[in-house]
């Protein structure tokens, strides 16, 4: 039986900018280290997104050992500290959620709005500042950053290359999201899945991803296309929502690697029930 494994790591620093792919990476009480830790409002305080600007997934982010480095096409690079001082206080809105922030710096702001064309700003969750994860699917406990909703999106590698077959295509991880990518097993495994172990790690998978149109942007260009929604509605939809993925939340802060075990703890019935 061929072993389950760890095979990719993102980590996506501004939500909904271009993210990172690492080898090895330390996990927080809030998810991975630094991982949608800013994020960019209206002046609504409202999250901003793809969703709204597809021109944000060719805001590509870097991170040194003390910085956070925005770079975007006929721009300088906006360099940032990764410990951000002082600040004001923001009530920022996620869905309906309402999230503490702080603003970061007006240079950063100006950076922003030059590139992307409206008015925006970006902030940053310090670590004392907590989100709490939706009590329907989480313990008390548990924290997230500025993610949608929960600290970990998991998807399977064959569970991709299940969907492109369908579309007849060949669209990359990339384009969905995910902090963590696992191989060896059937395709849409996850699915069945509610507590497994990677590494020393343990995640609880409570709810599936229900997917917006972000995947249909080509992050190359920011252009939407037709899929893969045109065959998610067909392959993977139920009450009126398609799903790819799934999210979890851990049990305990440590270290991710490339290569680490994944261990199936307990499965249930399919969810969602398709």
């Amino acid at each position: 039986m061929t072993p389950i494994t760890l095979t990719q790591i993102h980590i996506y620093p501004v939500k909904s900018l271009t993210g990172i792919q690492v080898n090895s990476w330390p996990v927080t009480e809030k998810g991975l280290l630094f991982d949608r830790r800013w994020m960019l409002v209206d002046s609504n305080q409202q999250f901003l997104s793809q969703r709204r600007l597809p021109r944000m997934t060719l805001i590509k982010t870097e991170l040194t050992e003390n910085h956070l480095i925005l770079s975007a096409p006929d721009m300088g690079e906006l360099q940032l500290p990764l410990q951000p001082s002082g600040g004001e206080i923001i009530n920022s809105t996620i869905w309906h959620d309402q999230c503490p922030a702080r603003s970061v710096s007006e240079e950063a702001d100006q950076w922003l709005r030059d590139f992307l064309g409206v008015d925006c700003r970006l902030v940053y969750q310090p670590d004392d500042l907590i989100r709490p994860v939706n009590p329907d699917y989480a313990k008390t406990s548990d924290q997230v950053s500025f993610a949608d909703g929960f600290p970990f999106l998991i998807i399977s590698e064959q569970s991709l290359a299940a969907l492109n077959q369908e579309m007849q295509l060949d669209l990359q991880m990339i384009r969905f999201r995910p902090n963590l990518v696992v191989a060896g097993c059937d395709s849409y495994a996850e699915d069945y899945w509610r507590e497994i172990s990677v590494g020393e790690i343990d995640f609880r998978l409570t709810k599936p991803c229900a997917r917006c149109p972000v995947p249909t942007i080509d992050p190359s260009t920011g252009e939407y296309g037709k899929e893969p929604l045109t065959t998610l509605n067909r392959t993977r939809k139920w009450q009126n929502k398609v799903y790819f993925g799934q999210n979890a939340l851990h049990d305990q802060c440590g270290n991710l690697s490339v290569g680490d075990s994944v261990q199936i703890k307990f499965t249930g019935t399919k969810q969602p029930p398709i």
